[in-house]
């Protein structure tokens, strides 16, 4: 009697157990199928926000060519607005700002399908430098996920004249020294590998993304007075022998910061956790 109660009990078990996989199973196929609703409305949502962005394309180039037509009459525009630039100001040497003086124009397109790709030309006045009145950058993504096809003007420079040479820079407490590149090298490097190809392809992002958009906010920036600001930051952070204060007490609130906390950074349509060091 024990044992056919034991087996009745066992017998019971499997019987919950394959209803509870049963739940389970139904319950991951529900959830599937709802994903894949999400997706499609997600799709449906791409291909329209696509659309309007291509009708407002149409809708902003004149505007932007007006807006060119102006920074025409005001003398060293754009040199000024890339060197107020933060993140640009680095790219081009001294050899490099004497050529941007006889920078005319820039221009971002995107190509129809705003999917496709995009062109930043640079439009010059007549210069000793080279024979072209413009310089073209072009990016043709392809269907390959994260790969896009590169060309650009080949400059025909002047007898006597070619791309600047690069400089070196001594690094503050440091016996290193970085090497910067001619910001023409750009034109003639298209096919890059590593990190270099991944700093051009930042100059492009930079110019398409938050130069062109609105240079104004930039031609009006000083970057000296914001050097002079972090300068004056950097010495009230400075003890009397020349040392980091809040040093020790950083780096113990930062350890037990890092150990309870996660770093969030927002993009468009994306939420990344980045887990503490």
């Amino acid at each position: 009697m024990v044992a056919d109660k034991a087996k009745k009990m066992k017998v019971d078990e499997e019987n919950s157990e394959q209803q509870i996989d049963g739940e389970f199973l139904q319950a991951l196929e529900s959830l599937q199928e709802v994903q894949e609703e999400l997706e499609k409305i997600n799709e449906e949502a791409s291909d329209e926000i696509l659309k309007i962005e291509q009708k407002y394309n149409e809708v902003r180039k004149p505007v932007y060519d007006k807006r060119n037509e102006i920074i025409k009459s005001i003398p060293d525009f754009w040199l000024t607005a890339i060197l107020s630039h933060p993140a640009l100001i680095d790219f081009l040497t001294e050899e490099d700002q004497k050529i941007f003086k006889y920078l005319d124009s820039l221009e971002v397109e995107d190509f129809k399908d705003v999917e496709s790709g995009y062109s930043i030309t640079f439009h010059f006045k007549p210069n000793p430098y080279f024979e072209d009145t413009k310089l073209t950058r072009t990016y043709t993504f392809l269907e390959e996920e994260g790969t896009a096809k590169i060309t650009a003007t080949s400059i025909k420079w002047k007898e006597g004249m070619g791309i600047p040479n690069g400089v070196n820079h001594e690094k503050k407490g440091s016996k290193r020294s970085s090497y910067q590149e001619s910001f023409f090298e750009w034109f003639s490097n298209t096919e890059l590998e590593n990190h270099i190809a991944e700093i051009h392809d930042e100059v492009a992002e930079i110019i398409k993304e938050d130069l062109w958009p609105n240079p104004l906010t930039y031609f009006n920036n000083d970057p000296d007075e914001e050097n002079s600001d972090e300068d004056e930051a950097d010495e009230e952070g400075k003890g009397v022998d020349g040392s980091d204060e809040d040093d020790e007490d950083a780096v113990d609130g930062a350890t037990v910061q890092n150990r309870t906390s996660w770093n969030v950074s927002f993009r468009v349509g994306f939420v990344h956790l980045m887990p503490p060091f």
